[in-house]
């Protein structure tokens, strides 16, 4: 999945002592927080989670998987290689893994900010450059944002919805003005976000359509080299404009970074020991536990490692199209749910490396707990009978199937769900009394992990059939599952999403309803729910920081509560194998696997 981080990140800031005020209505600052205060003050020399000494040199060679056919990301048609092409592009602010509330200078060396908070201004670095040498203006950045709007996939239009409009003041100063009634304190975050593309390089061309060829960037890379569905080559581009900006200062350090694709993440494990991989990150918990026990690693030749972070887990899991009759009722959603033994696979699969999802917002500080309390519970009581009263009395997470007592008992509890739901059986099939349809259900994978679910799914599958649903997996070719879910054409699909550290307006195009009925949205499970809808607006209006996390929470209680995705699980470090000819920063700050901070020790393995 592309990163769905590029999305993600959330007005009140403090003015640095060396901003210059112009009046009393206008501030312009060196750096820009949207709550009261930042990390890293004006004049810091670089990121404490990068190494600025780190040599800038060699080569990498890493993985990729699927298929691509075209190099323009921000678009529905095509197969895009997206956190590639990522690398390509530069915004107008940085936003740090360790301080994910200020934007720092990029492509703007200064920001705008308006005492009633109706705008954000950037002014241009002068020095800033596309890969081709020509400086960035203020045109190139209103056409970014224009066709973005006018052309991109259906998600930038209400991701920016409450951006009214951008407007050059010089060729070197841009304005992003905001709806007046918006009350979304993140958009100066989201304007900042923006990849800022060439004006020039678009003209006679139809950005709607699939390109295949390169964009023009202004980032630390250009694509070097190419061959469809085979390789993409990276090479840093020497003149980098940005290059020693203290945003920047210690990242984009091979020359050249070599993606390799493949159809299935267990070969690539076998391309590391041959040599034709350098870097590789573990997606199956049993190949790390048991498939590196050679003389490779015995000798240290590759470095076998788990790097922790502060990661919010990805929303992974199986998600139910709720779109279909048989899936509108809670109820039958909780029996399948309660079905899924996670306790099971994590000891006998994953060799206890994960931990249960129990919450939307796992490994963060909003994930709901236990049962509602303090303003939590006030505020899930203010929706009266628009929500189940029991979702007040009933603790957050998952029950442990300690046994197979327990698991017998789920499947009791389950056939007593479905009959409340109006289904029973009838000979030996789970059908719906009334309409005489027999309940079953597809969950459908990709080539790049679905092979690695088998195990997992099977007995899950043979749950089922013992209480009559019949249960079916498939995987599918990457670019084939990408339409499904772009044109919500399954049943049940393995999906996950990257989880914001500071959630906003994101969770609108997860959860919302009006996401829920656009093509290619990202609400994949259909919910419609006017509750979760407003819990997000407030969510992304409040200004205040408790309130803030108690609505994130109330919204993560009535989301698990209705079973719209039987959530997986999350580990707290990220496995990585290397060769020992590379190196990542040793710091206290969880950065987890970030490639762009990685640089090679020397040339050769000695």
């Amino acid at each position: 999945m592309f990163k769905l981080r590029f999305l993600i990140c959330l007005i009140i800031g403090i003015i640095s002592p060396l901003n210059v005020s112009y009046s009393n209505s206008i501030s312009i600052e060196n750096q820009y927080n949207i709550y009261d205060n930042y990390k890293y003050k004006f004049g810091f020399k670089n990121f404490e989670f990068a190494n600025p000494n780190a040599p800038k040199k060699g080569s990498v060679k890493r993985p990729a998987y699927g298929k691509f056919d075209n190099f323009n990301p921000f678009i529905l048609k095509g197969a895009a290689p997206s956190t590639i092409v990522a690398r390509t592009f530069d915004s107008l602010g940085y936003i740090p893994i360790d301080d994910q509330s200020t934007i720092y200078p990029l492509i703007a060396e200064k920001f705008e900010r308006s005492e009633d908070n109706n705008f954000i201004g950037f002014y241009i670095n002068p020095k800033a450059k596309f890969s081709n040498g020509e400086k960035i203006t203020a045109e190139d950045v209103v056409f970014s944002f224009n066709i973005l709007i006018e052309k991109g996939t259906p998600f930038f239009k209400s991701y920016y919805a409450d951006i009214l409009k951008v407007e050059k003041i010089t060729p070197s100063h841009v304005r992003f003005y905001f709806k007046p009634k918006s009350k979304n304190k993140e958009l100066p975050i989201l304007a900042s976000q923006i990849s800022i593309m060439s004006k020039k390089f678009w003209e006679g061309k139809d950005f709607a359509k699939p390109i295949k060829t390169p964009i023009l960037g202004s980032g630390a890379y250009t694509i070097k080299e190419f061959e469809q569905n085979r390789f993409i080559i990276l090479e840093r581009n020497k003149n980098y404009w940005a290059k020693d900006l203290p945003s920047q200062k210690g990242m984009n350090n091979f020359d050249k970074i070599r993606f390799d694709y493949y159809n299935d993440t267990t070969v690539t494990l076998q391309a590391l020991f041959s040599g034709n991989l350098d870097v590789r990150e573990e997606m199956i918990a049993k190949q790390w536990a048991r498939g590196y026990q050679n003389n490779l690693i015995k000798d240290k030749k590759i470095i076998k490692v788990n790097i922790p972070h502060n990661n919010p887990a990805n929303i992974q899991g199986f998600y139910f199209n709720t779109r279909l009759d048989k899936f509108k009722d809670r109820n039958v959603r909780k029996a399948i749910s309660s079905i899924f033994n996670f306790d099971w696979a994590n000891k006998h699969l994953f060799y206890n490396q994960y931990k249960r999802l129990n919450s939307f917002y796992s490994n963060t500080q909003f994930a709901a707990t236990g049962l509602p309390k303090g303003k939590e519970l006030e505020i899930l009581k203010s929706y009266g009978n628009k929500i189940d009263e029991n979702i007040l009395s009933t603790p957050m997470g998952y029950k442990k199937i300690k046994n197979y007592l327990d698991e017998r008992e789920n499947l009791r509890n389950a056939v007593k769900l479905l009959n409340k739901a109006g289904w029973d059986f009838v000979n030996g099939k789970m059908t719906n009394l009334k309409t005489g349809e027999k309940l079953s259900l597809t969950v459908t994978g990709n080539t790049a992990n679905g092979n690695t679910f088998v195990r997992v799914l099977l007995p899950f599958i043979n749950n089922l059939k013992k209480i009559g649903i019949d249960a079916k997996f498939r995987t599918v070719e990457v670019n084939i599952f990408k339409n499904n879910l772009d044109n919500f054409d399954f049943e049940m699909a393995i999906i996950g999403l990257p989880q914001s550290k500071l959630p906003a307006t994101e969770q609108k195009e997860f959860w919302g309803s009006e996401a829920g009925k656009r093509k290619a949205g990202y609400n994949f499970a259909g919910i419609d729910n006017p509750v979760i809808d407003d819990l997000i607006e407030k969510i992304i209006s409040t200004k205040n920081k408790e309130n803030y996390k108690s609505y994130i929470k109330a919204l993560d209680r009535v989301l698990f509560y209705n079973h719209y995705i039987i959530l997986h699980w999350y580990g707290e470090s990220d496995r990585i194998a290397y060769w020992d000819k590379y190196d990542y920063p040793k710091t206290n700050i969880k950065t987890g696997f970030a490639p762009s901070l990685w640089w090679e020790k020397w040339e050769t393995i000695l």
